[in-house]
């Protein structure tokens, strides 16, 4: 029996976040792993010239949390903001290309939109706020902006974040701040105009939402963290994690490392695991109750890398381009990965990264390798007007728990989430069944978590 304070499940942006906060504050804890690396679904690859994801391709800085951290690990790694093409996002409607609208004004003089939406827009100020908490993005978006709008804007803007549908997606827990603009300011756009006006933090006034990875790729956050943890305090290649509680308020974690049985006992238990894992690390949970905290769905997604040492299609002016679902194609959506980072592709080469599949297109994730490729070529030949489908590299890559669908269920997943954490004092469920699903979602809620450990090991 080992004892420490504090027991991490999984070593994601999450569990690592939390480790290296509590490292810095000198709050023993260990990092439980299954896998036999650091990272969870970020992981950066190279090939014969070719830096590529597979998982995450970039972030926002979307919360303070997130320039804490970067400013915290300061020198160690290098930020990298998407340039001035990241501004660029396009749409396709009828087998062309068109610039999503930025604002107001491109909004009116857009192909993208009818001409009543147009005016529709125009009247969002001016449209009564909604009055069901679980009313769908869809349905919010069509009552604020028309139909349109949705078509062309908002169905791509969720194709691209989560491979879902803007009918079953609940604003109020897929896009809480959308939900609360039109909640407390009654408009999109009044809301937007007086929330610049509100008066900012430091770290507040540099959360510019902008788009960023790092030299070398997102791993390099990951190993950076990895290294001020201190591999001393990860365990990796864990297996058949079992966790019961004990009857001091504390937990007892049960794990394979290397054929040894150990068990180690906490007075802390953070899970950042998904939802179809809870029920295997956490039995003693009440079988209704953790029906209710694991009916979470989830997209399957394909993700596929193409490297080109000599481009020979479309320019890559742009940060990618988004296909709404009424267009009919097998593609979601391609990123122009290596016009926004550099050394991501030889030069004179370019460097895409396709997603195929999502909660509407989900049968395609049941084709062969060979079968998505055959896909995949007509489709690129056509998108990004190639003459031939010759890329140098082709990295498939399958995800068939890829991202969590926030809808309808979550009101009472939430609530049985609270409900655990209250009648298991020191559980604390967190990564994406909650709080969001980017990783400045997970980066926000890491530093929570262990700015609240902090304080209790310290008032202890």
């Amino acid at each position: 029996m080992n004892n420490s304070p504090v027991v991490i499940i999984g070593a994601g942006i999450t569990g690592l976040t939390i480790a290296y906060y509590l490292k810095k504050a000198n709050v023993p804890f260990v990092v439980l792993e299954k896998l036999d690396r650091v990272g969870g679904v970020i992981n950066t690859q190279t090939e014969n010239g070719f830096t590529y994801e597979s998982g995450p391709n970039s972030g926002i800085i979307s919360h303070p949390e997130v320039v804490q951290l970067f400013d915290e690990l300061g020198d160690s790694l290098q930020l990298e903001k998407g340039n001035d093409l990241v501004k660029v996002r396009y749409v396709l409607k009828k087998g062309e290309w068109h610039a999503l609208p930025y604002s107001p004004q491109t909004a009116i003089s857009t192909p993208l939109f009818s001409l009543k939406d147009k005016f529709r827009i125009l009247g969002e100020p001016f449209r009564s706020k909604g009055t069901d908490p679980n009313e769908s993005l869809g349905d919010m978006v069509k009552r604020r902006l028309g139909k349109s709008f949705l078509d062309y804007a908002i169905d791509p803007f969720v194709l691209g974040i989560y491979a879902g549908d803007p009918g079953r997606l609940v604003t109020r827990f897929a896009f809480p701040k959308l939900y609360n603009l039109e909640q407390n300011y009654g408009s999109f756009i009044k809301g937007t105009i007086k929330k610049r006006k509100d008066p900012k933090s430091e770290l507040e006034k540099r959360t510019d939402r902008s788009v960023f990875s790092f030299k070398g790729g997102l791993s390099q956050l990951i190993q950076t963290l990895y290294q001020k943890v201190g591999n001393e305090n990860v365990e990796l290649s864990i297996l058949d994690i079992k966790v019961k509680p004990s009857g001091d308020q504390s937990f007892e974690i049960k794990y394979v490392k290397d054929g040894e049985v150990i068990l180690v006992k906490a007075s802390q238990l953070i899970s950042t695991i998904g939802a179809n894992g809870l029920d295997e690390l956490l039995p003693f949970i009440e079988p209704e109750r953790l029906t209710d905290l694991i009916n979470l769905p989830y997209a399957r997604v394909v993700e596929v890398s193409l490297g080109f040492d000599k481009w020979e299609g479309r320019p890559l002016d742009g940060f990618g381009g988004l296909i709404p679902h009424k267009e009919n194609r097998q593609v979601l959506g391609v990123l122009f990965m290596s016009s926004l980072f550099s050394n991501r592709a030889p030069e004179g080469g370019a460097l895409l990264t396709v997603f195929m599949g999502g909660v509407r297109n989900d049968a395609i994730c049941d084709l062969t390798d060979e079968e998505l490729l055959h896909v995949l070529e007509n489709e690129i030949i056509d998108l990004m007007e190639l003459p031939r489908f010759n890329p140098d590299v082709i990295k498939l890559k399958r995800y068939t728990k890829a991202i969590p669908q926030y809808g309808i269920e979550s009101e009472v997943r939430l609530a049985a989430i609270a409900k655990v954490e209250d009648k298991y004092p020191g559980l604390t469920l967190a990564g994406n069944i909650k709080d969001g699903i980017g990783m400045a979602d997970r980066i926000k809620q890491a530093t929570q978590i262990a700015d609240s450990i902090i304080k209790q090991y310290n008032n202890a």
